[in-house]
């Protein structure tokens, strides 16, 4: 008869011993937890850049649509939504002595300054300049 031969997987020192896979399993954990938190902040900032996106595309389309038109323009303040977004707009004195006394300016400039809200409350705001038929027209 001849000896029973061992195959090398029968050894006594073959394989993994319970704290090996024990570390090896603490190693893959860690790294999917790390895994998923970058993926998450990736997320938040993404989320957080895409409402910043509609925020400015909310201003600008009140920039273009709220805004009256020259002959319409007149100091005071408007306000209103734009789906969720809420807008003012203030027209007022660019601010300094712009109209000076006994002069036949045809023109004004007045300062239209634009504030759009998020409905999570960031806000942005707009200024321009438009010019005014002066006070003689």
């Amino acid at each position: 008869m001849s000896p029973v031969r061992r195959l090398p997987t029968d050894r006594c020192d073959a394989g993994f011993t319970i704290i090996e896979v024990l570390i090896a399993l603490a190693i893959v954990a860690v790294s999917i937890v790390a895994i998923g938190s970058v993926m998450s902040t990736n997320a938040r900032g993404v989320r957080a850049l895409e409402n910043h996106v509609a925020l400015i595309q909310s201003a600008q389309t009140v920039f273009v649509t709220a805004i009256p038109p020259r002959k319409q323009l007149a100091p005071g303040a408007l306000a209103g939504q734009v789906g969720d977004f809420r807008w003012q707009i203030d027209i007022g004195p660019v601010g300094g002595d712009w109209i000076v006394e006994g002069a036949d300016a045809a023109w004004l400039p007045e300062l239209v300054k634009i504030r759009v809200r998020s409905p999570s409350g960031a806000t942005v705001d707009l200024e321009t300049v438009r010019l005014m038929h002066g006070p003689h027209r």
